[in-house]
């Protein structure tokens, strides 16, 4: 008798077997497909964010560029303030050749 009872189960032990696995496979199947979407996500971002970086090195070369210019623009600028006489040095100098003249 117990034999009895068991064979009616098994269609039905079959079908509950059989619908969870495609329930499991659905779910894989979505799984995969996340991270498919992420992995494209992924490489989007990290493909904008080398662009990004490159962007910005380029900035930063030029900024440095820029300022060596400046510097060196700086230095030949002191270096021609030093080698030109001052307006109180151009004074004393005129007030020496003023007296000169004058004795």
């Amino acid at each position: 008798m117990a034999q009895a009872q068991e064979q009616p189960m098994e269609p039905q032990f079959f079908s509950d077997l059989n619908t969870r696995l495609m329930d499991i496979e659905e779910k894989q199947r979505l799984l995969k497909d996340r991270v498919i979407l992420i992995g494209r996500n992924l490489v989007e971002e990290r493909e904008k964010t080398f662009k990004d970086i490159q962007e910005i090195k380029k900035s930063v070369m030029k900024l440095e560029n820029e300022s060596k210019e400046i510097k060196d623009l700086l230095q030949r600028i002191m270096e021609q303030i030093d080698n030109t006489a001052r307006k109180e040095e151009l004074m004393i100098l005129q007030r020496q050749f003023d007296l000169f003249r004058k004795g």
